[in-house]
Protein backbone atom coordinates (compact mmCIF):
# COMPACT_ATOMS: atom_id res chain seq x y z
CA UNK A 1 0.00 0.00 0.00
CA UNK A 2 2.89 2.48 0.89
CA UNK A 3 4.83 1.73 -2.29
CA UNK A 4 1.77 2.44 -4.40
CA UNK A 5 1.27 5.81 -2.74
CA UNK A 6 4.90 6.82 -3.29
CA UNK A 7 4.75 5.86 -6.95
CA UNK A 8 1.57 7.89 -7.42
CA UNK A 9 3.08 10.94 -5.69
CA UNK A 10 6.27 10.89 -7.82
CA UNK A 11 4.21 10.48 -10.99
CA UNK A 12 2.01 13.45 -10.15
CA UNK A 13 5.06 15.57 -9.25
CA UNK A 14 6.79 14.87 -12.57
CA UNK A 15 3.57 15.51 -14.46
CA UNK A 16 3.07 18.84 -12.66
CA UNK A 17 6.68 19.84 -13.37
CA UNK A 18 6.23 19.19 -17.09
CA UNK A 19 3.03 21.20 -17.23
CA UNK A 20 4.61 24.14 -15.38
CA UNK A 21 7.69 23.98 -17.66
CA UNK A 22 5.45 24.26 -20.73
CA UNK A 23 3.66 27.22 -19.19
CA UNK A 24 6.98 28.88 -18.26
CA UNK A 25 8.39 28.56 -21.79
CA UNK A 26 5.28 29.96 -23.37
CA UNK A 27 5.13 32.84 -20.89
CA UNK A 28 8.91 33.41 -20.90
CA UNK A 29 9.34 33.32 -17.13
CA UNK A 30 12.42 35.04 -15.61
CA UNK A 31 15.35 33.04 -14.22
CA UNK A 32 14.28 33.33 -10.62
CA UNK A 33 10.90 31.72 -11.45
CA UNK A 34 12.59 28.64 -12.88
CA UNK A 35 14.70 28.38 -9.71
CA UNK A 36 11.56 28.54 -7.56
CA UNK A 37 9.89 25.83 -9.69
CA UNK A 38 12.81 23.46 -9.21
CA UNK A 39 12.70 23.93 -5.44
CA UNK A 40 8.96 23.21 -5.32
CA UNK A 41 9.33 20.04 -7.37
CA UNK A 42 11.93 18.70 -4.96
CA UNK A 43 10.24 19.73 -1.71
CA UNK A 44 6.62 18.81 -2.54
CA UNK A 45 7.00 14.93 -2.63
CA UNK A 46 8.87 14.90 0.67
CA UNK A 47 6.19 17.04 2.34
CA UNK A 48 3.41 14.85 1.00
CA UNK A 49 5.10 11.64 2.30
CA UNK A 50 5.52 13.14 5.77
CA UNK A 51 1.94 14.35 6.07
CA UNK A 52 0.59 10.92 4.96
CA UNK A 53 2.72 9.13 7.52
CA UNK A 54 1.46 11.36 10.33
CA UNK A 55 -2.22 10.77 9.37
CA UNK A 56 -1.87 7.00 8.95
CA UNK A 57 -0.70 6.30 12.47
CA UNK A 58 0.17 2.83 13.81
CA UNK A 59 -1.60 -0.47 12.78
CA UNK A 60 -4.15 -1.61 15.44
CA UNK A 61 -3.19 -4.62 17.49
CA UNK A 62 -6.52 -6.44 16.85
CA UNK A 63 -6.27 -6.06 13.06
CA UNK A 64 -6.58 -9.80 12.48
CA UNK A 65 -9.97 -9.85 14.23
CA UNK A 66 -11.33 -7.50 11.58
CA UNK A 67 -10.55 -9.86 8.73
CA UNK A 68 -13.53 -11.56 7.01
CA UNK A 69 -14.16 -15.08 8.38
CA UNK A 70 -13.42 -17.97 6.06
CA UNK A 71 -16.56 -19.51 4.49
CA UNK A 72 -17.97 -22.69 6.03
CA UNK A 73 -16.72 -25.70 4.12
CA UNK A 74 -19.58 -27.90 2.85
CA UNK A 75 -18.99 -31.39 1.45
CA UNK A 76 -21.18 -34.20 0.08
CA UNK A 77 -21.20 -37.97 -0.43
CA UNK A 78 -23.42 -40.12 -2.69
CA UNK A 79 -25.16 -43.11 -1.06
CA UNK A 80 -26.56 -45.81 -3.38
CA UNK A 81 -28.62 -49.01 -3.01
CA UNK A 82 -28.87 -49.05 0.79
CA UNK A 83 -31.52 -51.48 2.11
CA UNK A 84 -33.95 -49.98 4.64
CA UNK A 85 -36.69 -51.92 6.50
CA UNK A 86 -40.41 -51.51 5.82
CA UNK A 87 -43.45 -52.33 7.94
CA UNK A 88 -43.76 -55.74 6.26
CA UNK A 89 -41.27 -58.50 6.98
CA UNK A 90 -39.04 -59.50 4.03
CA UNK A 91 -40.10 -56.44 1.99
CA UNK A 92 -37.31 -53.85 2.12
CA UNK A 93 -36.88 -50.44 0.52
CA UNK A 94 -33.79 -49.58 -1.53
CA UNK A 95 -32.53 -46.08 -0.64
CA UNK A 96 -30.24 -43.73 -2.60
CA UNK A 97 -29.43 -40.07 -1.93
CA UNK A 98 -26.76 -37.36 -1.88
CA UNK A 99 -25.70 -36.66 1.74
CA UNK A 100 -24.48 -33.14 2.56
CA UNK A 101 -22.97 -31.84 5.81
CA UNK A 102 -20.86 -29.14 7.42
CA UNK A 103 -18.60 -29.42 10.43
CA UNK A 104 -19.38 -27.60 13.65
CA UNK A 105 -16.47 -25.76 15.37
CA UNK A 106 -14.62 -28.24 17.58
CA UNK A 107 -11.78 -27.75 20.09
CA UNK A 108 -8.23 -28.34 18.91
CA UNK A 109 -7.99 -31.44 21.13
CA UNK A 110 -10.86 -33.16 19.32
CA UNK A 111 -10.21 -36.59 17.80
CA UNK A 112 -9.67 -37.05 14.09
CA UNK A 113 -13.10 -37.61 12.48
CA UNK A 114 -14.54 -39.12 9.31
CA UNK A 115 -17.30 -36.59 8.59
CA UNK A 116 -18.69 -38.58 5.63
CA UNK A 117 -19.27 -41.63 7.80
CA UNK A 118 -20.95 -39.62 10.56
CA UNK A 119 -23.19 -37.76 8.10
CA UNK A 120 -24.26 -40.91 6.22
CA UNK A 121 -25.01 -42.74 9.47
CA UNK A 122 -27.12 -39.85 10.74
CA UNK A 123 -29.13 -39.63 7.51
CA UNK A 124 -29.74 -43.39 7.33
CA UNK A 125 -31.00 -43.46 10.92
CA UNK A 126 -33.45 -40.65 10.17
CA UNK A 127 -34.64 -42.41 7.00
CA UNK A 128 -34.96 -45.82 8.68
CA UNK A 129 -37.10 -44.39 11.49
CA UNK A 130 -39.66 -43.39 8.83
CA UNK A 131 -39.54 -46.37 6.44
CA UNK A 132 -39.98 -49.01 9.15
CA UNK A 133 -43.41 -47.52 9.85
CA UNK A 134 -44.54 -47.48 6.20
CA UNK A 135 -46.02 -50.24 4.01
CA UNK A 136 -44.05 -51.13 0.85
CA UNK A 137 -47.06 -50.81 -1.45
CA UNK A 138 -46.63 -47.02 -1.48
CA UNK A 139 -42.91 -46.66 -2.18
CA UNK A 140 -43.28 -43.51 -4.30
CA UNK A 141 -45.28 -41.77 -1.57
CA UNK A 142 -42.70 -42.70 1.09
CA UNK A 143 -39.97 -41.31 -1.19
CA UNK A 144 -41.64 -37.89 -1.19
CA UNK A 145 -42.01 -38.04 2.57
CA UNK A 146 -38.28 -38.77 2.98
CA UNK A 147 -37.37 -35.93 0.62
CA UNK A 148 -39.12 -33.51 2.94
CA UNK A 149 -37.89 -35.04 6.22
CA UNK A 150 -34.22 -35.16 5.13
CA UNK A 151 -34.12 -31.71 3.49
CA UNK A 152 -33.08 -29.89 6.70
CA UNK A 153 -29.63 -29.70 8.29
CA UNK A 154 -29.96 -31.52 11.63
CA UNK A 155 -27.14 -32.09 14.17
CA UNK A 156 -26.02 -35.71 14.40
CA UNK A 157 -25.73 -37.49 17.74
CA UNK A 158 -22.04 -36.66 18.43
CA UNK A 159 -22.55 -32.96 17.76
CA UNK A 160 -19.54 -32.68 15.44
CA UNK A 161 -21.56 -31.88 12.31
CA UNK A 162 -24.99 -31.30 10.80
CA UNK A 163 -26.27 -33.40 7.90
CA UNK A 164 -29.07 -33.54 5.31
CA UNK A 165 -29.89 -35.42 2.09
CA UNK A 166 -30.85 -34.43 -1.45
CA UNK A 167 -31.92 -36.30 -4.60
CA UNK A 168 -33.65 -38.98 -2.54
CA UNK A 169 -34.71 -42.15 -4.38
CA UNK A 170 -36.69 -44.98 -2.77
CA UNK A 171 -37.79 -48.11 -4.65
CA UNK A 172 -38.49 -51.80 -4.07
CA UNK A 173 -36.57 -54.77 -5.38
CA UNK A 174 -38.09 -55.70 -8.75
CA UNK A 175 -39.11 -59.19 -7.59
CA UNK A 176 -40.85 -57.77 -4.52
CA UNK A 177 -42.68 -55.21 -6.65
CA UNK A 178 -43.92 -57.96 -8.97
CA UNK A 179 -45.15 -60.01 -6.00
CA UNK A 180 -47.05 -57.05 -4.60
CA UNK A 181 -48.64 -56.41 -8.00
CA UNK A 182 -49.79 -60.05 -8.17
CA UNK A 183 -51.20 -59.90 -4.65
CA UNK A 184 -53.11 -56.74 -5.56
CA UNK A 185 -54.59 -58.48 -8.62
CA UNK A 186 -55.63 -61.47 -6.51
CA UNK A 187 -57.31 -59.24 -3.93
CA UNK A 188 -59.22 -57.43 -6.65
CA UNK A 189 -60.32 -60.69 -8.28
CA UNK A 190 -61.37 -62.08 -4.91
CA UNK A 191 -63.44 -58.97 -4.18
CA UNK A 192 -65.20 -59.34 -7.54
CA UNK A 193 -65.84 -63.05 -6.88
CA UNK A 194 -67.26 -62.33 -3.41
CA UNK A 195 -69.65 -59.77 -4.86
CA UNK A 196 -70.71 -62.18 -7.61
CA UNK A 197 -71.31 -64.94 -5.06
CA UNK A 198 -73.38 -62.64 -2.88
CA UNK A 199 -75.35 -61.57 -5.93
CA UNK A 200 -76.02 -65.20 -6.87
CA UNK A 201 -77.01 -66.10 -3.30
CA UNK A 202 -79.35 -63.11 -3.21
CA UNK A 203 -80.99 -64.21 -6.46
CA UNK A 204 -81.37 -67.74 -5.17
CA UNK A 205 -82.94 -66.55 -1.92
CA UNK A 206 -85.24 -64.31 -3.91
CA UNK A 207 -86.35 -67.16 -6.16
CA UNK A 208 -86.54 -69.82 -3.45
CA UNK A 209 -87.92 -67.85 -0.50
CA UNK A 210 -90.09 -65.37 -2.37
CA UNK A 211 -90.91 -66.18 -6.00
CA UNK A 212 -91.08 -69.98 -5.86
CA UNK A 213 -92.10 -70.34 -2.24
CA UNK A 214 -95.47 -71.66 -3.36
CA UNK A 215 -97.70 -71.63 -6.41
CA UNK A 216 -99.49 -68.47 -5.31
CA UNK A 217 -96.24 -66.50 -5.03
CA UNK A 218 -95.13 -67.76 -8.44
CA UNK A 219 -98.45 -66.68 -9.99
CA UNK A 220 -98.16 -63.16 -8.55
CA UNK A 221 -94.53 -62.90 -9.74
CA UNK A 222 -95.44 -64.15 -13.23
CA UNK A 223 -98.41 -61.77 -13.40
CA UNK A 224 -96.10 -58.80 -12.62
CA UNK A 225 -93.59 -59.97 -15.21
CA UNK A 226 -96.26 -60.09 -17.92
CA UNK A 227 -97.60 -56.59 -17.36
CA UNK A 228 -100.73 -57.83 -15.61
CA UNK A 229 -101.86 -59.99 -18.58
CA UNK A 230 -104.23 -62.12 -16.58
CA UNK A 231 -105.22 -64.43 -19.45
CA UNK A 232 -101.63 -65.41 -20.18
CA UNK A 233 -100.96 -65.99 -16.49
CA UNK A 234 -104.03 -68.25 -16.22
CA UNK A 235 -102.82 -70.28 -19.19
CA UNK A 236 -99.45 -70.74 -17.46
CA UNK A 237 -100.88 -71.89 -14.13
CA UNK A 238 -100.00 -75.52 -14.85
CA UNK A 239 -96.40 -74.62 -15.70
CA UNK A 240 -96.07 -72.43 -12.60
CA UNK A 241 -97.39 -75.23 -10.43
CA UNK A 242 -94.87 -77.65 -11.94
CA UNK A 243 -92.01 -75.18 -11.50
CA UNK A 244 -92.92 -74.50 -7.87
CA UNK A 245 -93.19 -78.23 -7.19
CA UNK A 246 -89.79 -78.86 -8.81
CA UNK A 247 -88.10 -75.97 -6.94
CA UNK A 248 -89.34 -77.24 -3.55
CA UNK A 249 -89.06 -80.94 -4.48
CA UNK A 250 -92.67 -81.58 -3.44
CA UNK A 251 -95.71 -83.11 -5.09
CA UNK A 252 -98.12 -80.93 -6.99
CA UNK A 253 -101.14 -80.10 -4.80
CA UNK A 254 -104.21 -82.15 -5.58
CA UNK A 255 -106.26 -79.01 -6.29
CA UNK A 256 -103.88 -78.22 -9.18
CA UNK A 257 -103.32 -81.70 -10.57
CA UNK A 258 -106.28 -81.38 -12.94
CA UNK A 259 -104.51 -78.43 -14.61
CA UNK A 260 -101.50 -80.63 -15.30
CA UNK A 261 -103.68 -83.39 -16.67
CA UNK A 262 -105.58 -80.98 -18.91
CA UNK A 263 -102.35 -79.59 -20.30
CA UNK A 264 -100.93 -83.05 -21.01
CA UNK A 265 -104.29 -84.45 -22.23
CA UNK A 266 -104.07 -87.32 -19.71
CA UNK A 267 -106.51 -88.36 -16.95
CA UNK A 268 -105.65 -87.40 -13.41
CA UNK A 269 -104.92 -89.89 -10.66
CA UNK A 270 -108.28 -88.96 -9.24
CA UNK A 271 -109.87 -90.69 -12.23
CA UNK A 272 -107.91 -93.84 -11.37
CA UNK A 273 -107.94 -94.11 -7.60
CA UNK A 274 -106.48 -97.56 -7.81
CA UNK A 275 -103.28 -96.24 -9.50
CA UNK A 276 -100.11 -96.40 -7.47
CA UNK A 277 -97.98 -93.26 -6.83
CA UNK A 278 -94.92 -92.91 -9.12
CA UNK A 279 -91.54 -94.09 -7.91
CA UNK A 280 -88.81 -91.74 -6.70
CA UNK A 281 -87.01 -92.00 -10.04
CA UNK A 282 -90.18 -91.17 -11.94
CA UNK A 283 -90.74 -88.18 -9.64
CA UNK A 284 -87.33 -86.79 -10.43
CA UNK A 285 -87.90 -87.27 -14.15
CA UNK A 286 -91.28 -85.56 -13.85
CA UNK A 287 -89.65 -82.57 -12.09
CA UNK A 288 -87.11 -82.30 -14.90
CA UNK A 289 -89.86 -82.50 -17.54
CA UNK A 290 -91.94 -79.84 -15.79
CA UNK A 291 -88.94 -77.53 -15.53
CA UNK A 292 -88.10 -78.08 -19.20
CA UNK A 293 -91.68 -77.26 -20.23
CA UNK A 294 -91.63 -74.13 -18.10
CA UNK A 295 -88.39 -72.89 -19.64
CA UNK A 296 -89.79 -73.53 -23.12
CA UNK A 297 -92.91 -71.55 -22.28
CA UNK A 298 -90.99 -68.44 -21.24
CA UNK A 299 -88.79 -68.50 -24.35
CA UNK A 300 -85.66 -70.20 -22.96
CA UNK A 301 -85.58 -72.94 -25.57
CA UNK A 302 -82.80 -75.42 -26.34
CA UNK A 303 -79.64 -73.61 -27.41
CA UNK A 304 -80.34 -70.49 -25.32
CA UNK A 305 -77.38 -69.84 -23.00
CA UNK A 306 -79.75 -68.62 -20.30
CA UNK A 307 -81.54 -71.98 -20.13
CA UNK A 308 -78.79 -73.98 -18.30
CA UNK A 309 -77.96 -70.96 -16.10
CA UNK A 310 -81.53 -70.64 -14.79
CA UNK A 311 -81.80 -74.43 -14.43
CA UNK A 312 -78.59 -74.44 -12.35
CA UNK A 313 -79.99 -71.76 -10.03
CA UNK A 314 -83.19 -73.73 -9.53
CA UNK A 315 -81.17 -76.88 -8.89
CA UNK A 316 -79.26 -74.99 -6.21
CA UNK A 317 -82.53 -74.02 -4.53
CA UNK A 318 -83.63 -77.64 -4.55
CA UNK A 319 -80.35 -78.71 -2.92
CA UNK A 320 -81.00 -76.27 -0.08
CA UNK A 321 -84.20 -78.26 0.58
CA UNK A 322 -82.10 -81.47 0.92
CA UNK A 323 -83.45 -82.88 -2.38
CA UNK A 324 -80.07 -83.76 -3.77
CA UNK A 325 -81.11 -86.48 -6.21
CA UNK A 326 -83.71 -84.30 -7.91
CA UNK A 327 -81.24 -81.40 -8.10
CA UNK A 328 -78.59 -83.63 -9.65
CA UNK A 329 -81.11 -84.97 -12.15
CA UNK A 330 -81.98 -81.42 -13.26
CA UNK A 331 -78.32 -80.38 -13.37
CA UNK A 332 -77.41 -83.47 -15.41
CA UNK A 333 -80.27 -82.91 -17.85
CA UNK A 334 -79.67 -79.24 -18.57
CA UNK A 335 -75.88 -79.07 -18.14
CA UNK A 336 -74.41 -82.58 -18.71
CA UNK A 337 -70.71 -83.31 -18.12
CA UNK A 338 -68.27 -82.65 -20.97
CA UNK A 339 -67.68 -86.39 -21.36
CA UNK A 340 -71.31 -86.78 -22.40
CA UNK A 341 -71.24 -83.95 -24.96
CA UNK A 342 -71.60 -86.40 -27.82
CA UNK A 343 -74.62 -88.00 -26.16
CA UNK A 344 -76.27 -84.58 -25.76
CA UNK A 345 -76.69 -84.29 -29.53
CA UNK A 346 -78.68 -87.52 -29.49
CA UNK A 347 -80.71 -86.73 -26.36
CA UNK A 348 -84.55 -86.60 -26.59
CA UNK A 349 -86.23 -83.31 -27.28
CA UNK A 350 -87.11 -81.01 -24.37
CA UNK A 351 -90.24 -82.13 -22.60
CA UNK A 352 -89.84 -85.83 -23.52
CA UNK A 353 -89.29 -88.32 -20.67
CA UNK A 354 -85.78 -89.52 -20.05
CA UNK A 355 -84.87 -93.10 -20.90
Amino acid sequence: MTTARKTTTVFLTVLSGLLLSIVGLTQRWPAWAWLLLAVLLLVSPAAVFRIAAMRRGTVPVAFEEQLTAAPVERTEHRVSQVVLPSKWVDYDFVFSATVRWYLVDAPASALVLNPAGLAVDAVLKRASAITEQREPVRASLVQQELSGALSRMVPESTGHLQAMAENVQLVLVQQDQERLDKLADVRKDEAVWVHQRKYEQSRRRYLGEDVLKDTGSAVVWWLARNDEHVERTVNDLALLAQLTSAANDTDIPERLQHLISQQAGEPTTADFPEAEPPSAQQGRETATIHLSDFLDSIGFTDGDVRRPMLAAQIAGLIKEQNRYETAEEIQHHFDPPASLAADDDEAPASGAPLA
